[in-house]
């Protein structure tokens, strides 16, 4: 280890840094997080630099750096991109002892700023020794993704009750346990949710030694079309806390292994037309394990609130008393047209767009196809694989144009993926002489070419080959004979 971690005091310090361009404000960006006194030395600075200057957050002398400036610094920074600048600032500082930090010059400083994760009072400062900063953004990224937001809100109550559970507890041991339990369980969530009523309840609760079990919670997530990458950063957050995962078909195995390794894991899926947990039984499952005073993550593909049956097990919760709250997911119609660059919306084009289920549990989908069919009309089928040709019937049928575009996109954001352009009058065809056997999200009525786009070369265009009729024959031997 070239670099031993450590944190400086810099509450009203003063910290000098050297330079008025953009590596400067970079800096000085970051030290505006802290209440350092900071002064900049420069001849000319960015009109960034100068606002902070007008707000008082910070003080400008123009000039060149002189030797004397380091005297009573806490800190220095050289970015003033002069090699031979910095140098000078990195000797002055050096030679008094001052920790000093030549932006990119390594061997000039004595110490390096490391890539933070903030989240006041708690802050995590990833370093690579300047060997890869490339590999600390991505663990900043990943510690960005796990801690909550407002994580510094519940490090603040717990730095005020100190003075307060020390007071209480005199037993070491138990005060120990009192911390774990009031920042993992209970006490954390309605912090971190910004519920101070409750904190205070269950604060008080643990103080007297009456408090109850933890109560269980249920969170419905939207794991998105199939991608880890779409997943949000509270979905994250949800399942690192979640002691049970309760997980449906289409979420992708890999989403998994964000999730505590662990949690519980209760698989629910729903093949069609195969084997199927009923709903009535995710609904009592759910509630059996929050009942437990269990924290519950429900895994859903796409987004829990479009066909994703989330209001049934939000009632069945409720009805029980059990906290419920709803993650959205990035539905599989916007990241599948994402996916092929194919946009649901066009000013003066397309100005409405629907999103229709392809099946029910009674039978064939009843829908406004005249509506549908209308010239303009634009919308998504989830689940439509099977009742494809029943889609199509209805459609043409309402009046819909037999050459109207449908986009078909199978396993979208998935290695698998693959996305096809056809018509509706091949849409049938299409499924049955490629094998899309889902799931797959069919679009009606958008194409490229209305956007003044290009089609990606990775759709595949199917078109049926027409037979030639009678006529088209006789026609022809006609002509050869004549």
């Amino acid at each position: 280890m070239k670099y031993f971690p450590i944190f400086a005091d810099v509450e009203h310090a003063d910290v000098l840094v050297a330079g008025g361009g953009e590596q400067a404000a970079q800096k000085v960006r970051l030290l505006l997080k802290t209440d350092a006194r900071i002064t900049v030395i420069a001849e000319t600075v960015s009109p960034e630099l100068e606002g902070l200057a007008r707000q008082g957050r910070l003080s400008i002398v123009r000039r060149p750096f002189a030797v004397s400036d380091v005297a009573g610094k806490r800190l220095a920074y050289a970015a003033t991109g002069d090699r031979l600048q910095d140098a000078a600032v990195s000797h002055a500082a050096q030679l008094r002892g001052i920790p000093v930090n030549v932006v990119d010059v390594p061997e000039l400083s004595t110490f390096i700023t490391p890539a933070i994760v903030d989240r006041d009072p708690v802050t995590v400062a990833i370093g690579t020794e300047g060997a890869a900063p490339v590999l600390a953004r991505e663990i900043k990224t990943r510690l960005e993704q796990w801690l909550p937001a407002n994580l510094g809100n519940l490090a603040r109550r717990a730095q005020g009750l100190r003075d307060l559970v020390a007071g209480s507890i005199a037993d070491a041991r138990a005060r120990r346990r009192l911390w774990e339990r009031l920042l993992q369980g209970p006490f954390r969530h309605a912090v971190l949710a910004g519920a101070e009523a409750e904190a205070e309840r269950v604060l008080a609760a643990e103080l007297k030694g009456t408090a109850a079990p933890g109560q269980g919670r249920v969170a419905l997530i939207g794991c998105g079309p199939g991608d880890p990458d779409l997943l949000t950063l509270k979905a994250l957050q949800r399942m690192q806390e979640a002691d049970v995962l309760v997980i449906d078909r289409l979420v992708n195995p890999q989403i998994l292994d964000y999730a505590r390794r662990d949690a519980e894991r209760i698989y629910v899926g729903k093949t069609p037309r195969g084997p199927a947990t009923s709903q009535a039984e995710i609904d009592r499952i759910l509630v059996r394990e929050a009942s437990a005073g269990k924290v519950v993550a429900r895994l859903k593909g796409g987004d829990p609130f479009i066909f994703g049956r989330a209001a049934e097990e939000m009632a069945a919760l409720q009805a029980a008393g059990i906290l419920v709250e709803v993650v959205p997911g990035i539905t599989a119609a916007h990241a599948c047209a994402a996916r092929v660059g194919l946009p649901v919306t066009l000013r003066e084009h397309v100005r409405q767009f629907s999103v229709l289920t392809g099946t029910t549990a009674d039978g064939e989908p009843e829908h406004d196809w005249r509506a549908l069919a209308a010239d303009g009309a634009a919308f998504a089928i989830y689940m439509g694989v099977g009742n494809a040709p029943v889609l199509r019937r209805n459609l043409l049928a309402a009046g819909a144009a037999p050459g109207t575009s449908v986009v078909i996109v199978e396993n979208g954001t998935l290695p698998s993926e693959r996305a096809v352009a056809t018509t509706l009058q091949d849409l049938s065809d299409a499924i049955a002489q490629l094998g899309i056997a889902g799931p797959a999200v069919i679009f009606v009525g958008l194409d490229w070419q209305d956007a003044g786009l290009q089609r990606p070369e990775a759709v595949t265009v199917y078109r049926r080959a027409r037979s030639v009729s009678r006529q088209a024959i006789a026609a022809q031997t006609a002509e050869v004979i004549s």
